[in-house]
């Protein structure tokens, strides 16, 4: 990543900033010594790493907009950072910018189950979120393989998806309202509990914009009835283009699983080295297909599948039996990318979210797309 030039003009003001600073968020809320920094100098992405200017923890968005004005009538540069999960350096700081971390920002707000939303903060925690409303049987559905540490506020920042996207849509399909602060302070609110805003759908800009258009204070999310059956189907397959067609095929006849995934031999033999649960290590790609819904029709539908695959060379079948099981079967690719770690070290990420595109190409060609890259190189790269 190539290293932009530092304002030297803002790091010769360093000590006035982080006086200032502590004027605005007094406490605990300013870190500002080399050593405390540190936890903050990268995000997941960890190949990169660069020391913040001084990092700012506050809790309220009053203070979010004095820090966003101060910092904009100073030609200050401002990093916002939830969990510091992101795997493409959205929360990567910079020498001569403050960091607005917002992990303080820490409480549900609101639970209408009425209207099937919830109102949090973004440091609220994406599982905690279905954690507070799964007692009445409902659930977020976006589910990133981070969802026990990553915040909502960085899920709508960087537009986080997850393995139940294919059916329920992407976090822009799922956040109806924020309240956010501009770069001059201003607060604003996009949206709101009612299905749908007037004017230019500023709210879908704004998802995904990863800070660059504001500071997001507080979410509006829409949560949805947990299904009566959820069930997952483990496939194995002599390829990845085999798999890639049963991808297409399962889509080509009509049939939207709740979740569907595919990984390849170096990623099978990662994930099960890691978490043990049973994949087939026999197999050169497998697909990890759950449905949902009325228990008859969950039936029908994995009777579908398994013929579907079987048309498609399928080597192996598993069905979940329980819910432990279902989870049990998930739990390897969400752990996909630390599973891959000790067998590269130096692992980076190449994500491509079309596992559903409706061509083998989109699937399998991909996986043998990379597959093929490390022939120079003598290391071959998982694919998930």
């Amino acid at each position: 990543m190539p290293c932009q030039a530092l304002d030297t003009a803002t790091l010769a003001r360093r000590d006035e900033i982080v006086a200032d600073m502590r004027i605005i968020v007094p406490g605990e809320g300013v870190v500002d010594t080399e050593n405390a920094m540190r936890p903050f100098e990268t995000d997941a992405l960890t190949a990169y790493r660069q020391l913040p200017l001084v990092v700012v923890l506050p809790q309220t968005t009053a203070q979010v907009a004095r820090i966003l004005k101060y910092c904009s009538d100073r030609n200050i540069r401002v990093v916002p950072r939830g969990s510091g999960t992101s795997l493409s350096g959205g929360a990567l700081p910079l020498g001569d910018a403050v960091l607005l971390v917002m992990s303080r920002f820490n409480r549900i707000l609101d639970i209408d189950y009425a209207n099937r939303t919830v109102t949090a903060q973004p440091g609220v925690t994406n599982l905690g979120i279905t954690n507070a409303v799964q007692h009445e049987g409902f659930y977020y559905a976006p589910d990133p393989s981070s969802q026990i540490a990553c915040s909502i506020g960085g899920n709508v920042a960087e537009n986080s998806g997850g393995v139940h996207c294919l059916k329920y849509g992407l976090t822009a399909n799922n956040v109806i309202g924020v309240e956010m602060v501009l770069m001059n302070g201003e607060v604003v609110r996009l949206g709101g509990k009612h299905l749908d805003a007037e004017g230019y759908d500023l709210l879908g800009i704004m998802t995904g914009s990863e800070g660059l258009l504001g500071v997001v204070t507080e979410v509006t999310v829409r949560i949805l009835k947990k299904p009566e059956t959820a069930r997952a189907v483990l496939l194995g397959f002599p390829s990845s283009e085999q798999a890639g067609q049963c991808v297409a095929d399962i889509i080509g006849a009509g049939i939207i699983p709740g979740g569907m995934e595919m990984m390849d031999r170096p990623a099978i033999k990662a994930a099960e080295d890691f978490v043990q649960v049973g994949y087939p290590l026999d197999v050169e790609a497998l697909l990890i297909v759950e449905l949902d819904g009325p228990g008859a029709e969950v039936d029908h539908l994995i009777a579908e599948v398994e013929a579907i695959a079987g048309r498609n060379g399928s080597t192996t079948c598993r069905i979940s039996t329980s819910e432990e099981e279902r989870m049990a079967f998930w739990a390897g690719r969400k752990a996909a990318f630390p599973c891959g770690r000790p067998h590269l070290p130096r692992l980076s990420v190449h994500g491509r979210h079309d596992p559903a595109q409706g061509t083998a190409e989109g699937a399998g060609g991909h996986a043998r797309a990379f597959g093929k890259i490390p022939a120079a190189g003598r290391q071959r790269l998982p694919c998930w």
